[in-house]
C-alpha cells in the first residue's frame, strides 16, 4: 500500500475522531477559554472598577515593578509596553490604560517558577497613565507612569 495514502487516512481518521468527540460535547475548548475570561473587569468603563473587578484593588505602590513605555507614543494604535516584577511569588500582573475605553488591556498568569515579565502592543485613546498591578504573596502591588500619545489611538 502506498505510504503517503496510509499516512493521510491515518490523519484522517484521528481529524474525525476529535471531530465527533467535540460534537458529543466531551471536547469544549471554547469553553475552557471563556471560562477564564473576567468579563466583569475586561468591560468595566471605569478604571477604579475594572482595577477592583479584576482582583488587583488596595494595592501598594512597588518600586519593585519595572515599567518600559514610551514617554511619547507617535502612534497610539501600537504603543509598546513591557513590564518585570522583582516581587518575589508572583502570581499575575496586569496591564491597565485609565482614559483608554476599557481601561484593563490585558491581565497574565505565571505559572510556578515562571519569570514575571511581560512584553505587549496596546491600543491608547488618548495621552493616559499605564498602570501594571501585580499579586504576589497573597498581596497586590503597582506601578505606573504617563505615556504621551501624539495622533492615533482608539478612542479618535
Amino acid at each position: 500500500m502506498n505510504q503517503l495514502r496510509r499516512a493521510f487516512l491515518k490523519n484522517a481518521g484521528a481529524v474525525g475522531t476529535v471531530a465527533v468527540a467535540i460534537a458529543a460535547g466531551l471536547l469544549k475548548p471554547g469553553a475552557v477559554f471563556a471560562a477564564a475570561w473576567n468579563s466583569l473587569a475586561f468591560t468595566a468603563k471605569d478604571p477604579a472598577e475594572a482595577i477592583k473587578n479584576a482582583g488587583y484593588s488596595g494595592a501598594a505602590e512597588s518600586s519593585d515593578i519595572v515599567i518600559k513605555a514610551p514617554d511619547i507614543a507617535e502612534n497610539g494604535a501600537v504603543v509598546p509596553i513591557t513590564a518585570t516584577s522583582n516581587i518575589p511569588g508572583t502570581t499575575s500582573m496586569a496591564i491597565f490604560v485609565e482614559k483608554n475605553p476599557a481601561p484593563l488591556i490585558a491581565d497574565f498568569a505565571f505559572s510556578n517558577g515562571a519569570e514575571p515579565y511581560i512584553s505587549t502592543r496596546v491600543k491608547m485613546a488618548k495621552t493616559s497613565i499605564v498602570r501594571v498591578s501585580v499579586k504576589a504573596g497573597g498581596k497586590n502591588y503597582t506601578s505606573s507612569r504617563e505615556v504621551k500619545v501624539t495622533i492615533g489611538g482608539c478612542g479618535g
